[in-house]
């Protein structure tokens, strides 16, 4: 295949796909079940696309598919790196920060990538099996549904002394259930947790260009060249929804006062 086209990450040449769209993308070229962004810090999926459209270019068989801990992702990233290197592609990889699995470093790499692969991908690969060059490895696991106890059968009622050793056992039985019960919200609640702060980073990535957007609009209202351009613009950032005010519903008072209550808030 030819060497391939470099693509700069600009506002004006990236296409704007959502993190579950990027994510889609990346398990239909792998035949993967990766479920969000920050699955993609390992590096591997990235090293399997570069193989997929150059493979004499990066060792397949290098890449730590199944890699758990840091060290393993860094060398993953060091073999893309490397494959970078001999195919003379232009992008600067911050493997300190990705391997960390933040969700605004890897969503924007992600991003990116998905960009120079689109572009370089001559379609020719066809005959290429991405689980067995990975030799089925590198998946996410799905989690099994939890069993439900089958129903205890009915009894003739016990003897005096029967029933205080049956109820001696259920309470501890009881016990058992309710620790096994315990462990598993908390595991619920863990997961809860993460998926909020990735919501979270998320919700403070956009709004920050927002913000950026809305200090652009309001350096150039002064201009008349572009007036009526900006006007627009200040007009959709400042649409609102039932239950949902815009700025000037709820703060008072001059730019200044609701910059400060909005970088408090979040």
């Amino acid at each position: 295949m030819a060497m391939p086209i470099n693509v700069t990450s600009t506002s004006n040449n990236m296409d704007t796909l959502s993190r579950n769209e990027l994510i889609e993308f990346v398990n239909g070229c792998l035949d993967l079940n990766y479920n969000k962004v920050e699955n993609m810090c390992t590096g591997a999926a990235y090293c399997q696309m570069i193989h997929m459209l150059w493979p004499n270019k990066l060792p397949i068989k290098k890449v730590k598919f199944d890699a758990k801990l840091e060290h393993a992702y860094i060398d993953n990233w060091k073999l893309l790196q490397d494959s970078f290197k001999k195919l003379h592609i232009e992008k600067d990889i911050a493997i300190q920060r990705l391997v960390k699995g933040r969700f605004q470093d890897n969503f924007e790499f992600l991003q990116w990538f998905y960009k120079f692969f689109t572009i370089n991908d001559s379609g020719d690969h066809d005959s290429y099996n991405p689980k067995a060059q990975r030799g089925g490895a590198g998946g996410i696991a799905a989690r099994s549904p939890a069993k439900r106890a089958p129903a205890p059968a009915k009894k003739a009622a016990p003897s005096a002394a029967a029933a205080a050793a049956s109820n001696n056992v259920k309470r501890s039985g009881s016990n058992t259930n309710s620790n096994a019960e315990v462990k598993r919200l908390q595991g619920e609640l863990q997961e809860m947790t993460l998926t909020v702060e990735g919501v979270e980073k998320e919700r403070d990535f956009y709004f920050g260009k927002l913000r950026t957007i809305e200090e652009l609009c309001q350096d150039k209202e002064g201009d008349e060249t572009h007036a009526d351009f900006v006007a627009l613009v200040l007009e959709i950032l400042y649409q609102t929804e039932d239950g949902f005010g815009g700025p000037g519903d709820e703060v008072e008072g001059d730019g200044e006062e609701y910059e400060e209550e909005e970088q408090e808030e979040y």
